[in-house]
């Protein structure tokens, strides 16, 4: 794989109402659109959504919303520049090449010794998807499985006929809302902690905000689950400072009836590296704590038992790696999202229905939230390369996949023009 050009836009997708987690908030979508030309003329188009409050909330504090998405683009652009004129076997070794140089240039840029790695790693993810278009193209390559490096196939060999949209249920999110999303079918729901304020008015907030939910969804059954009633999967955002406020929040849940629903709670601590989840009665995942393939094995001994795929969120690269490594530890995986518009949501989507089913669940599970985020979901749908696509948008609350939808790897292969169109 010789680069010989890059090409970058930038496209801003605003979203419905603030998107609210890690006690803070953002307003809009920034879309990265990434051409990469070979040597031989062949071009590929990739697209990456940032993230910066989720990926490092000191960067997202210590600017504008607009200013912190400016310095994330800019790791990607000196990436782009790292990249031409320098032959590499695959999109892997690329990934593994770029990442140290753009981890030093963002330390640098942000003045911030302590960058997160995820900052880096999510700046990185509409080349690391242009390079794998390219690869394809270079070697014939028409479906997802065959992109899948043969040493990690035998860890994606599911191929599952549901998988779970997991709505993600914001601070924000009215209770009319939540209700609807239960109506249409939704059978897990990704419930937003960590509000706003000390660590007692957080804990408190978060009380409250389970017991308003729960009072909706209680009485609602699914078929869909092992207990036959409606999960909880809790996204702390690395909110959470002591293991005791924890302990707290689910002796509540248990008070209310509702600690038996609550089937996952992802990234639980500000210091996950000192702070374990022995003792506590729930099944933990870890997220943006793991920076690198290595900190599976440190998250694993702290006690937790699940691991979050990001594909759309730290590259396919790493994920191939990372499904391998936890697999192997024994933990479970699945697959989130990063408010993905629906190209993203696509290459979420190829690993979710390769990997095993999810505990406590029938089929697979994936956080997909854009219709709760974007107004213009309706339009972003018809903008797809297969607009009419049946595996797009859920049925009874998940994603129904067929042999067609594998047969097209869900179109990911296809260009997205109306992103595609954006570069000059």
């Amino acid at each position: 794989m010789h680069i010989s050009d890059t090409s970058l836009e930038i496209q801003r997708e605003p979203f419905a109402r603030p998107f609210g987690f890690k006690g803070a908030a953002f307003h809009e979508k920034w879309n990265l659109v990434v051409r990469l030309t070979d040597a031989s003329g062949q071009t590929s188009v990739g697209i990456g959504g940032l993230a910066v409050l989720w990926s490092d909330a000191d960067v997202f504090f210590s600017h504008t919303e607009v200013g912190g998405n400016v310095i994330q683009t800019a790791l990607l652009e000196h990436a782009l520049q790292l990249v031409k004129e320098r032959p590499f076997k695959d999109p892997p070794e690329m990934f593994q090449h770029l990442l140290p140089q753009v981890y030093e240039y963002g330390r640098a840029i942000t003045r911030n010794p302590d960058l997160k790695l995820t900052f880096c790693l999510i700046a990185l993810v509409a080349l690391d998807n242009a390079a794998w278009l390219l690869q394809a193209k270079q070697q014939n390559i028409s479906t997802f499985d065959d992109l899948i490096p043969t040493v990690y196939r035998d860890y994606l060999t599911q191929r599952q006929k549901h998988i779970a949209t997991v709505p993600a249920v914001g601070y924000t999110l009215p209770a009319e809302e939540l209700r609807k999303i239960l109506n249409d079918g939704a059978y897990v729901l990704k419930i937003k902690i960590g509000h706003p304020g000390t660590e007692e008015d957080m804990v408190q907030a978060d009380m409250d905000r389970l017991d308003e939910i729960h009072r909706i969804a209680c009485d609602l059954e699914s078929p869909m689950t092992d207990s036959g009633s409606i999960c909880y999967y809790l996204d702390a955002n690395g909110r959470y400072g002591r293991k005791d406020s924890m302990a707290r929040l689910l002796d509540h849940a248990k008070r209310c009836g509702m600690l038996d629903r609550i089937i996952l709670i992802e990234e639980p601590f500000h210091y996950p590296d000192t702070t374990d989840v022995h003792g506590l009665p729930a099944l933990f995942a870890a997220d943006e704590s793991l920076q690198t393939v290595g900190d599976v094995a440190t998250r694993i001994e702290q006690g937790y038992g699940a691991v979050t795929i990001k594909p759309a969120g730290k590259t396919l690269s790493m994920s191939f790696e990372t499904i391998q490594a936890a697999t192997d530890a024994g933990a479970a995986c699945i697959v989130a999202d990063n408010a993905c518009v629906p190209v993203l949501v696509e290459w979420n989507k190829n690993v979710a229905a390769r990997l095993p089913g999810f505990p406590g669940i029938k089929g697979g599970m994936m956080e997909s939230n854009g219709p709760e985020n974007y107004g213009g979901w309706v339009r972003l749908l018809s903008e797809f390369p297969i607009p009419n696509a049946s595996w797009l948008s859920p049925q009874d609350g998940a994603f129904k996949l067929d042999e067609t939808y594998y047969a097209l790897s869900g179109g990911i292969f296809q260009e997205p023009r109306g992103y595609a169109n954006l570069l000059r």
